[in-house]
């Protein structure tokens, strides 16, 4: 299910707390875009919930889930599930290796 990026089909797709959030939103890009005249912004932050649309329809509570290990990694400074600079050249290293 993918909605145009028209805004009410976007934001009918979504849950009534995802929709507070989604409107939100909409105010402030809405006023910044009187601002600054362009509707860059506008069109940045649609797609943005579209996708969240299509990725909570495939994995429910995933957006949430991004916010909450978001808040983590911004109260600790670590992300968890992070990898080395070593482990990832390694792991390029592999794919690479494999493609020869």
């Amino acid at each position: 299910m993918v909605p145009g990026a028209d805004p009410a089909e976007i934001r009918a797709a979504l849950t009534p707390t995802m929709r507070a959030e989604f409107d939100r939103e909409w105010g402030i890009v809405l006023d910044r875009a009187k601002i600054s005249k362009s509707l860059a912004g506008v069109m940045n932050m649609l797609g943005k919930w579209r996708y969240t649309v299509v990725h909570e329809h495939r994995a429910p509570g995933a957006y949430y889930r991004l916010l909450a290990k978001a808040e983590l990694i911004e109260r600790t400074g670590e992300n968890p599930d992070a990898r080395t600079l070593g482990e990832m050249q390694a792991l390029i290293d592999r794919r690479l290796a494999t493609r020869e």
